[in-house]
């Protein structure tokens, strides 16, 4: 087959819906078919040809809420003219799909659509744009879904849509076929009996990374030493937003100030501020080293990192537990990659992550409520409780982690997910 996937970004740019793309477009070629892809301009893409997926870069930017810009009639042009056997778009809510509203009566090619969540499908400002959506996914061939049950999927129902397929994501047999390593606790000096708690995501503001920290801070580790990983994209002050706070004359100011009581070390401290519950976690640890004669109570520790992917992959083995209490997901790769390492995983049900637990077996579900938007909202202080209880749980967590690697292994690797995108391209598919 010649095919076209239309995704708003593409490798070098990493996330899910880059991962997923890419991941199945290598082993189509690999399979034999002929794959493009037609994608955002990045500047950091050094090839139009990479892993066989030929890739067509577009300067466009925004979607039909924000606003279309750049080059949208050349691609609409290009996936008009595209002489081949399937399209596939993936993901509502960005201009690789909104931008194709007006021409796809004209794409005559069998088209397929991955909707991806409708992440603001309870959006006020998106409103009319879903108002629009039911009669735009009725000029799809064919739809895949992640979930048997979200959002996006039910919306479809409640339309009377029935010609999907529902297709799990899943991880990397590449680089989850080998098994732990230990560099990576050598690396970062972390003792070999140290409880390991992972979290990983970008951007850490929606990913939970301050509700695990929290929850880490309160929970009670017993005797034991207990190291987290925040893994993700943190936020940096760039030179020039520095050299800026040097020009205002009150900034000089406090900054001699701090240079006096604290040292250059407080100086760097307030130029390039750490998140606030990392210190909160830093000042807990001292209390419990301060305590930990008298009650023997183990220390904590926490890491804010962001792992080039080599390390991130030895981060899932070496971990005790994989923690993930992200605001608003669709269907989370992580969980998928915790589970393909044999960790266990803690999670709060963002998206459909209820659904992973029961189809890896390799997970538990931590409590948690959504607002009127569909946002999740840990609560520390539940969380801390049932990572506390899963660190006590040494048996039950060895049990999840075989049975998560297990499952992986005979259903959620992307060269068995790739094999059904290659049927739905085909058309081999019947209506739900």
């Amino acid at each position: 087959m010649k095919l076209l996937f239309c995704c708003e970004q593409y490798w070098p740019s990493r996330g899910g819906v880059q991962e997923v793309i890419r991941q199945i477009a290598e082993r189509l070629v690999r399979a034999g078919h002929e794959v493009e892809v037609a994608t955002s301009v990045n500047k950091e893409r050094t090839s139009d040809v990479l892993g066989g997926v030929r890739i067509h870069a577009f300067d466009v930017s925004g979607s039909l809420v924000t606003g279309l810009k750049g080059e949208v009639e050349r691609y609409q042009k290009f996936v008009r003219s595209f002489d081949g056997d399937a399209i596939l778009i993936k993901a509502a809510q960005q201009w690789s799909f909104d931008a194709l509203w007006p021409v796809l009566d004209d794409i005559k090619t069998r088209k397929i659509f991955v909707p991806c969540g409708f992440s603001s499908l309870y959006e006020p400002t998106f409103a009319r744009y879903f108002a629009q959506m039911p009669d735009i996914l009725r000029k799809f061939d064919h739809l895949i879904f992640y979930a048997e049950s979200y959002r996006d999927i039910d919306f479809a129902r409640s339309h009377e849509i029935k010609n999907f397929t529902v297709i799990p994501n899943g991880a990397s047999e590449i680089d989850f076929g080998g098994g732990r390593t230990g560099k990576l606790r050598e690396k970062f000096g972390i003792p070999t009996d140290d409880f390991l708690f992972l979290t990983v995501g970008s951007p850490i503001q929606m990913k939970g990374h301050q509700e695990v920290g929290a929850a880490f801070a309160e929970m009670n580790v017993g005797s034991r030493n207990a190291t987290l990983i925040l893994n993700g994209h943190w936020p940096e002050r760039s030179l020039l937003s520095v050299l800026r706070l040097f020009l205002r004359p009150q900034t000089v100011a406090r900054g001699l100030v701090v240079l006096w009581r604290k040292g250059w070390r407080g100086v760097w401290e307030r130029l390039f501020p750490k998140p606030s519950f990392v210190d909160a976690l830093a000042s807990q640890a001292a209390d419990s080293d301060a305590r930990g004669s008298e009650t023997r109570q183990g220390t904590k520790r926490v890491l804010c990192l962001d792992l080039p992917r080599s390390d991130v992959i030895d981060a899932f083995f070496e971990a005790d537990l994989f923690v993930f209490a992200s605001k608003v997901e669709y269907s989370p790769l992580v969980l998928f990659e915790s589970a393909a390492a044999g960790t266990p995983f803690l999670t709060v049900p963002a998206g459909n992550a209820a659904e992973i637990v029961q189809w890896t077996g390799g997970g538990m579900l931590c409590p948690a409520d959504s607002d009127e938007r569909g946002y999740v909202n840990a609560s520390p202080n539940v969380l801390a409780s049932e990572m506390e209880k899963a660190m006590q749980s040494e048996y039950l967590l060895r049990q999840l982690g075989a049975a998560g690697r297990k499952s992986w292994q005979e259903r959620f690797t992307w060269e068995k997910i790739a094999r059904s995108y290659e049927k739905v391209l085909q058309g081999d598919v019947r209506p739900a």
